[in-house]
């Protein structure tokens, strides 16, 4: 994979991610406050914890910072596959964003 089309995947991720923020807010209780400063989502849950999910250009990845612990992804072609389980970013942001909250949280690529 090229920079560009590693940015132009990463760009779509970190997007996807961003309207699913908007979305939960829209269509739950749940209050998440999604920011975003360059290649890098924050967001943040009522209780104060937090997600971040950052660009790791040289190598690639996208990586997610969350209470349960920290992931790397890299993109096979079709997904955001972890690198050590070979898990799916959003089932994985769903699954660690749902714990933070408190309450069943869905997000999906765009």
């Amino acid at each position: 994979m090229t920079d560009l089309e590693f940015m132009d995947r990463a760009e779509a991720l970190l997007s996807a991610l961003e309207h699913g923020c908007d979305r939960i807010n829209d269509e739950t209780d749940c209050d998440l406050d999604s920011q975003r400063t360059g290649g890098m989502v924050t967001i943040a849950f009522a209780n104060g914890s937090q997600i971040i999910v950052n660009l790791q250009k040289p190598l690639h990845e996208v990586w997610l910072a969350a209470r349960s612990g920290g992931y790397h992804y890299r993109f096979d072609g079709a997904h955001w596959r972890d690198t050590k389980s070979g898990s799916e970013f959003f089932a994985d942001l769903a699954r660690c964003a749902s714990e933070q909250a408190g309450q069943p949280l869905r997000f999906a690529p765009a």
